[in-house]
């Protein structure tokens, strides 16, 4: 392809609404164009890494087993009332009606739509197993679309179903596909983590979230250090082994803390460190219930863990007017001692003793506090979010370390939570009706792309790595009208064309500082410079874009030296 026939529009600058790398990165490269919030173009750059990353999918799928399909945007609401989601989905899901005034919503997953497939159409044991999948634009709308592809409203994603007789294969479903994730992205070039991950949403009894890992990701990630264990700080287990409660040294001591709100004030005030006071949260249920939960002053409380130990869909910081009629005193000074509500308390804090409570009235706390003594716990549990140095829960040496990941792909293990609403069964060896057991695997396109460039850049642009890049050798002319140079751009441009090499031309008649920006800034992985000095002794100059290094080799062999590198970069 030659630069002056592309359509390649780059920009100096970052746009103002581009906040993370990625996004800015992308625009300024001319990957993707804003329509409107959360919904881009996929200018012809930007759709062939793509495209690249969809083949990279299509090929280990297919080599798992899976079969291609192609589902509808538009789903009735029907389908969605069946398995109870229509209701519980939330604003996210976008829904609309037709000009007969039917009800249909744009898809924002397809759980629904796949299993009704399967049920007008498997009707017997002979047909499973069945794995189905599709690479199709979803719509979800995003209360607040951000970071360009990495949470927009309308976004490509694979997302594919598997159906079985039984648990077991449908365990079996899940470990091929597990694999097949990790194939793909570590065909894709990329350092990641595949974690433990609550099910969300989706529903499900257990799921992996893949993580790709850069500084800028949004969630947090612990493994352990001597095990492959590996968990979402969201689902990371924190197991403690023979907790006892210390007896009690210190009398209960009422105290004024004049001003003091936060744990830091608080312990700065009584000279004591923040694990030695416990934080009270006042907390709202889906069950609508108000309970007490404790922590340890420097830990900080996982909502998912707790909404699932309370079997609720959700637990949330109570409003103010609750934690005052909870407590007696406004946010920022509950505590344990006299609350009538239920009180759940973090498994750490069962280990605790003589301890910073706050005191329920302004200004006021205890020290000296004491379980069993001066309050009673309802029920200790695994309620805080993981940190780096925790034990590990798998082994009896490891601890956790910590990372920022960027989720990419997600697979559950769906068991039959639509397969039952809906009515999908099949006749077994034995011609008895049984529900079938399904899982659920899902890749974000664009997603996986963004998250390449968060994890390969520099300064100066993107690194991005071979499998993904959109072109993977550029050939810059560093003048077109000196013939030699020209001539011999052209050679070598048509040399790697016939090998198969996937190159870019940059014939632009501009100065070589400009060339030299953009090359850098679209991030080909292989720069191939034409000059007038270096090709009077028959050189050319070849730069690796992620490292920065740069040689000579002869123009003769620079082809087939740099299709030879491409060849080692995709093996």
């Amino acid at each position: 392809m030659r630069y002056t026939q592309y359509l390649l529009p780059t920009l100096k600058e970052n746009p103002a609404d581009a906040e993370v790398v990625s996004h800015q990165l992308m625009m300024r490269a001319g990957m993707i164009r804003k329509v409107a919030a959360g919904v881009y173009n996929y200018m012809p750059f930007g759709l062939r890494s793509i495209r690249k990353m969809e083949q990279i999918i299509r090929e280990e799928l297919n080599k798992a087993g899976a079969i291609e399909c192609l589902m509808p945007m538009a789903n009735p609401a029907e389908l969605w009332q069946e398995s109870g989601r229509w209701e519980k989905y939330g604003k996210e899901l976008l829904r609309f009606k037709d000009r007969k005034d039917t009800d249909f919503c744009m898809g924002p997953t397809h759980e629904e739509v796949i299993t009704d497939i399967v049920r007008n159409t498997v009707k017997s044991y002979k047909q499973l197993p069945l794995n189905l999948y599709q690479i199709q634009t979803k719509f979800r709308d995003e209360i607040r679309p951000r970071f360009g592809l990495m949470r927009g409203r309308e976004f490509i994603m694979k997302d594919a179903y598997s159906f079985d007789l039984d648990d077991a294969g449908a365990d079996a479903a899940y470990a091929k596909m597990y694999q097949a994730y990790r194939t793909i992205f570590q065909r894709c070039g990329l350092k990641f983590r595949a974690v433990e991950a609550d099910s969300g949403a989706i529903g499900g009894n257990f799921s992996h979230e893949f993580m790709v890992l850069a500084e800028s990701g949004e969630d947090g990630i612990v493994s352990c250090d001597a095990c492959e264990y590996a968990a979402n700080v969201e689902k990371a287990e924190l197991i403690y082994r023979d907790i006892k409660t210390p007896a009690a040294t210190a009398e209960l001591q009422k105290v004024d803390t004049p001003g003091q709100k936060t744990i830091e004030e608080v312990a700065n005030f009584l000279k004591v460190e923040p694990s030695q006071t416990i934080k009270t949260l006042i907390v709202q249920t889906a069950d609508e219930e108000i309970v007490a939960v404790l922590l340890r002053g420097d830990r900080e409380l996982n909502e998912i863990k707790l909404a699932n130990m309370l079997g609720v869909d959700w637990a949330l910081p109570a409003e103010e007017s609750q934690v005052k009629e909870a407590t007696g005193a406004p946010v920022g000074f509950a505590g344990p001692i006299g609350l009538k509500i239920r009180v759940i308390a973090d498994a750490e804090v069962q280990g605790m003793a003589d301890f910073v409570v706050g005191g329920n009235a302004v200004d006021v706390h205890y020290t000296g506090a004491n379980l069993g003594r001066d309050f009673e716990v309802t029920r200790f549990a695994d309620i805080r979010q993981a940190v780096a140095g925790d034990p590990c829960p798998r082994c009896d040496c490891g601890k956790f370390e910590s990372w920022r990941g960027i989720e990419v792909g997600h697979v559950f293990k769906l068991g039959t939570k639509y397969s039952e609403a809906m009515d999908a069964t099949v006749l077994d060896d034995q011609g008895k009706t049984r529900t079938l057991v399904m899982g659920c695997y899902g890749i974000g396109v664009g997603r996986t792309v963004a998250a390449a460039i968060e994890q390969n850049h520099d300064e100066h642009g993107m690194c991005l790595p071979m499998p993904l890049a959109p072109f993977q050798v550029l050939v810059s002319m560093v003048n077109p009208k000196d013939d030699a140079v020209r001539e011999a751009s052209e050679q070598l441009y048509q040399e790697l064309l016939d090998m198969g090499v996937e190159v870019l031309l940059d014939d632009r008649d501009e100065r070589p500082g400009i060339k030299f920006k953009d090359a850098d800034l679209i991030g080909i992985p292989l720069r191939i410079t034409v000059g007038a000095r270096n090709l009077k002794e028959g050189n050319v100059e070849l730069k690796q874009r992620a490292s920065g290094e740069m040689s000579l080799m002869p123009l003769t062999s620079a082809a087939k030296t740099v299709q030879q590198q491409v060849a080692e970069a995709l093996a």
